[in-house]
């Protein structure tokens, strides 16, 4: 049996499993732990628990110590690298003439390595731009193009609920989202009513979308005929999240009722 502890290095990145060792853990807890990268502080989210090796798909990484306060200035001093480097990446950029945008630079805990978040409409050749970079820095350069979803998670922001974006506060990876979720929400097909920041469909229609589901099967179905305090009706709508439906009677008129 092995302690296995769900280590997450972003507020709403997925929680990798590492091997906890002898070290006594709390969610919460900072920590320097082992990566294909080489070591990074992470934030422990899943308390540590016992599971049988033989679970495992592969041997798991292991939790390298506790963070103490010269891991943290390091943090500080790769927070100030990485605004210095976005800030001459820009004039690179612009000075290339390339069609990118640059959002976001990370550097590797160490120092060792920057990668640089753009998106771009098209592929782009920035093989001078590294050149620049690496002379620039002395260090490994790695430019990756992501999704304009990715952008939004990374960058966060506000949504039309008056709420930080789902992506970037709780989301761990991105769902399919259809139009047919927004249709069974009965919401506005407007594509700025149900847009997100990112200018895609808004990522709450798939997670909210099973419990409308669940709430319109507790209803009559449309089309069926229920009996009110007015008589017999015809049911026409549904308003899912209040349990009510609205319902024709044979005169024309409509309203909205619960059910008996």
């Amino acid at each position: 049996m092995k302690k296995i502890v769900g280590i997450r290095f972003k507020p709403a990145g997925k929680a990798y499993d590492f091997d906890c060792g002898a070290f006594v853990l709390n969610e919460g807890d900072k920590v320097i732990v082992e990566t294909d990268q080489g070591l990074g502080l992470g934030v422990v989210a899943v308390p540590p628990t016992r599971r049988d090796e033989q679970l495992l798909n592969k041997p798991l990484k292991k939790v390298y110590r506790i963070a103490n306060q010269k891991d943290f200035r390091q943090i500080e001093k790769n927070l100030s690298s990485e605004k210095f480097a976005r800030t001459y990446c820009l004039f690179c950029i612009k000075e290339l003439g390339l069609e990118m945008n640059l959002f976001s630079v990370e550097s590797a805990f160490d120092g060792s390595k920057l990668t640089f978040f753009f998106t771009s409409e098209s592929r782009v050749d920035f093989r001078q731009l590294v050149k620049m970079l690496v002379k620039e820095f002395g260090v490994r350069i790695e430019m990756r193009q992501v999704g304009i979803r990715n952008q939004a998670k990374m960058c966060g922001g506000i949504g039309r609920c008056g709420r930080e974006l789902c992506c970037s506060s709780f989301l761990e990876k991105f769902e399919p989202v259809s139009i047919r979720m927004a249709k069974e929400q009965r919401l506005s097909l407007n594509p700025t009513k149900i847009s997100g920041q990112c200018g895609r469909l808004m990522c709450c229609l798939t997670f909210e979308n099973e419990t409308y589901q669940h709430l319109r099967n507790s209803l009559p179905q449309i089309g069926h005929t229920v009996e009110t305090d007015r008589g017999k009706a015809k049911v026409i709508c549904h308003n899912v999240i209040c349990n009510r439906v609205v319902v024709r009677l044979d005169d024309g008129q409509e309203f909205e009722t619960g059910l008996k």
